[in-house]
């Protein structure tokens, strides 16, 4: 069998044929050609073998799994209709070649979708519960508003250069919010920002302090609760219903990795976990989930230990890691945090060489079972370089997935890795190289927090 990936510039993406390889239909030469001059204006479509001997014929689905209405039209005003194609499969079925009886292959993948029995969602859609996507410029992208409109995507996240303004940035959350109206999922989109405070603020207004600042003010208690009611009502007055802070992480050295940007409350950790609660239990109390990070704790790095850019080990031994990083995730949870971020260190002592959230040690052993977490569980960026070891972003996305991660943040700023990512997810789905239970278990998590947000 042959496999060939031909990508038709960005209207809408990657379209993949599999074809048995001595068949050479001339829809398939069309195909070839078109795609691969990049004249196709709707093309995502899989071409599945199915149940055809070689040489014979192909049957055709598109992406999301649909039997009918398969549309393959280029600008030139030619279509392929499905129902042709799939009569052409048909007849293949019943035919023998130079009178020698063939048997029929086993299918490549799945012709109709495989439902969630929790979501009763397509294979596409419930893949598409498992990614946040991210899109570059200051407009929604056609292709993103397209996917919301089909139930894949759990939601967006929002950077600076996605902002010119908060007038700017409410008409495009407007536009998710009207395209995900039509989307067999209900529930409301997760529409992420980081809002930390201080440097880190990606949406104009507060939290203008820092968590440092907070930490030495006066009154520090008071001040990070007012941190978290005004970065609150900050994203709902612009329609975001998540914020990726705050750090709860305390810092151990003046000038580490979080003191250098004063992202860290405090020296001590118990005092960075009770006002990690006090941002936290404000910030939720207006309806905007809070996210704890950086699981399970990032105290230890030293100024150039920034997994966004390399790989990076921490050896802190198991006794330190949870009687001391992990202690203020402790506070957070029984704060009622909705989600938890793992970073992407690795902790050879948790028993694990793998960075942290690709670890099952650490996101389901020390996360879920020994604090008892049973929130959503939401992966720092996909495409960080501390996981150059670990493949693309697809099949770190399945390794996450494995580990117990219920969402993958595909923060490239691209909505074609999303999509990229979601298509190995619905593969790794339908071939259970992940489990499947467990998928479905993770999706509902997923849904049962945007239920709970407004939208």
């Amino acid at each position: 069998m042959a496999r060939e990936q031909i990508v038709a510039d960005d209207k809408p993406g990657v379209v993949t044929i599999i074809k048995v390889a001595s068949f050479k239909s001339d829809v398939i030469k069309f195909l070839h050609k078109y795609l691969a001059s990049g004249s196709v204006d709707y093309g995502e479509v899989l071409a599945h073998r199915v149940g055809v001997p070689a040489g014979a014929g192909m049957i055709f689905t598109d992406c999301e799994g649909e039997m009918s209405a398969v549309r393959v039209r280029s600008r030139l005003g030619l279509v392929v209709a499905g129902a042709a194609l799939l009569a052409v499969g048909a007849w293949a079925s019943g035919a023998s070649s130079a009178g020698t009886a063939a048997a029929p292959s086993k299918p490549e993948a799945p012709s109709q979708p495989v439902a969630s029995a929790a979501l009763s969602l397509n294979d596409w859609a419930l893949a598409g519960q498992h990614v946040v996507y991210s899109y570059s410029g200051l407009t929604a992208p056609p292709g993103l508003l397209k996917r919301i409109r089909l139930g894949q995507v759990a939601g967006v996240i929002f950077f600076s250069n996605n902002i010119s303004g908060k007038t700017q940035i409410a008409s495009v959350i407007k536009q998710f919010e009207q395209a995900a109206s039509s989307s067999p999922v209900k529930a409301p989109l997760l529409l992420e920002v980081d809002q930390e405070g201080g440097l880190v603020r990606r949406l104009p207004g507060p939290p203008l302090l820092s968590e440092k600042q907070v930490g030495q003010s006066s009154n520090p208690g008071n001040q990070a609760a007012t941190a978290g009611t005004n970065a609150g009502n900050n994203l709902l007055s612009v329609g975001m219903n998540v914020n990726l802070a705050p750090v709860v992480d305390f810092y151990r050295q003046a000038g580490d990795f979080y003191d250098q940007f004063q992202r860290s409350y405090s020296m001590s950790a118990s005092t960075a976990g009770s006002l990690s609660a006090d941002f936290i239990h404000a910030q939720q109390a207006t309806g905007v989930a809070a996210t704890a990070k950086h699981f399970p704790g990032l105290a230890s790095a030293s100024s150039t230990q920034n997994t966004d850019l390399r790989p990076v080990t921490l050896n802190d031994s198991l006794t330190r890691i949870t009687s001391l990083d992990e202690l203020p995730y402790k506070t957070a949870i029984a704060a009622s945090v909705k989600i938890v971020m793992p970073n992407w260190a690795s902790y050879p002592n948790i028993g694990s060489k793998r960075p942290a959230g690709l670890s099952s040690k650490v996101v389901q052993g020390q996360l879920r079972r020994s604090l008892g977490f049973t929130g959503v569980i939401e992966t720092d960026a996909i495409g960080a370089g501390g996981l150059s070891h670990y493949g693309g972003h697809g099949n770190r996305a399945i390794l996450a997935t494995i580990a117990g991660d219920d969402l993958v943040l595909s923060a490239g700023q691209s909505v074609q890795d999303g999509v990229y990512i979601t298509s190995k997810l619905v593969e790794a789905y339908r071939n259970a190289t992940v489990n499947r239970a467990a998928f479905q278990a993770s999706a509902q998590r997923v849904d049962d927090l945007r239920s709970s947000l407004p939208g």
